[in-house]
Parts: structure tokens; sequence; C-alpha cells
């Protein structure tokens, strides 16, 4: 079992420990940069690190119960609402297809995640991970700079970036949550992320991101 696994391990357990007390979960709505990215800010540890990302039902079912609680929300005429699903160290970003009736959704997506969170059930499920082993000694400087400088910032807007590799001077990442179709995302990345990497690396050329 890798260490991811296992930190992800660790952190089911550590939440059905602490899910059994008797302090109430509180679920904040925070909206978000994105208009179509609610984040869902909760009183309590859900992740010891990083953040599971889920875009389609299917891999919600296969990987979450409260995710997949999550897209079973539909709009009033039965179709799909929820576009995608990030579960952060103590917040759920939840991408809409649409914002109609808000409202209603809100106290929708508020219930489950307090009925979950309290229930003690499974959050979710480790996952193997796709990430590039890269021999380039810059790429192990720029993963720490998104884990250190980065990334707690985007997840205060309810996002997060990962690094994917770093191939002819150009840096791809995958951007997750509030940040995935993000209108203000190539400013984020363009004039905040790769600004901060050419401080260390002049020669990065670009940052792009991957679906």
């Amino acid at each position: 079992m890798n260490v991811q696994r296992l930190l992800l391990h660790l952190s089911n357990a550590f939440e059905k420990i602490r899910n059994v007390n008797s302090v109430d979960i509180e679920v904040n709505l925070e909206f978000t940069p994105n208009p179509n990215t609610l984040k869902y800010g909760v009183n309590r540890r859900i992740l010891l690190e990083g953040a599971e990302y889920y875009q389609s039902r299917e891999e919600a079912a296969e990987y979450s119960k409260l995710a997949i609680k999550l897209y079973d929300i539909f709009d009033e005429e039965g179709g799909e609402l929820v576009d995608s699903v990030m579960i952060g160290q103590d917040f759920v970003s939840i991408n809409l297809k649409n914002t109609d009736n808000l409202r209603v959704i809100n106290k929708q997506i508020i219930d489950i995640l307090k009925e979950h969170l309290s229930s003690g059930e499974e959050i979710c499920v480790p996952r193997s991970t796709n990430e590039v082993l890269d021999d380039d000694p810059r790429a192990t400087r720029i993963r720490e700079i998104l884990a250190d400088e980065i990334r707690p910032r985007v997840a205060l807007d309810g996002g997060d970036i990962t690094f994917i590799k770093l191939e002819n001077d150009i840096v791809f990442v995958h951007m997750m949550g509030a940040c995935a179709g993000c209108p203000s995302s190539t400013m984020t990345l363009k004039m905040g992320i790769h600004e901060r990497l050419r401080e260390e690396f002049p020669e990065i050329e670009d940052i792009v991101p991957v679906e």
C-alpha cells in the first residue's frame, strides 16, 4: 500500500472516530469566483491532506459514498444537476450544470453533507494515482511550490491544482473544484502561478491545464 492510500485509510478511520462525538456538524455555504461552483465549509476534518475529485456519476459511485449522494440531486425536470464534486480537507466543492432554484439545491446539499458526516459512513475509498514520476529535478521543486504556496490559496476558494508533468519547459497541471472552468482561472495560471514558477525557473515557457 503506497503512502497516499495509507493516508486516505487513516483519514477515513480518523473521521469515523470523530463523527461519533457529540459535536454538531456545521456546514456553511461559501460562494466562489466560479459562478457555477458552490463551496461548503465544514467544522471538522474530512481528509488529512490533499483532495479527491469526481468528474462523473460513475467515478463517484465507485469511490465515494458521499459524492454519489450529491450526484443524486436532480433538477425539477429530473435532469442531472451536479457536474463534479471535490472533497477537500475541510470543505466540499460542487460544480453545478445550472444554478436555477439555488435555494432548494443549497438546502438539499447541506442536508446530505450533515447526514452523511454525522452517520460515520465512509467518505471515500483510496484509488491509484496516475501521477507521472519526473526525473527532472525541477519537477520536485514545482510540486513543493504548488503544495506549500498555491494549493492552500486556491483551497480558500474551493479549488485545487495538482502537478501532472514538466515537458519541454511547459508545466502541465490539473485544475479541480472551483478552479475547473472558472473564468478567472486563466489569470490565476498566467499571472499568478506562472510568474511564481518563473522566479525560480525563468526558462518555464507556459503552464497548461489538462482535463
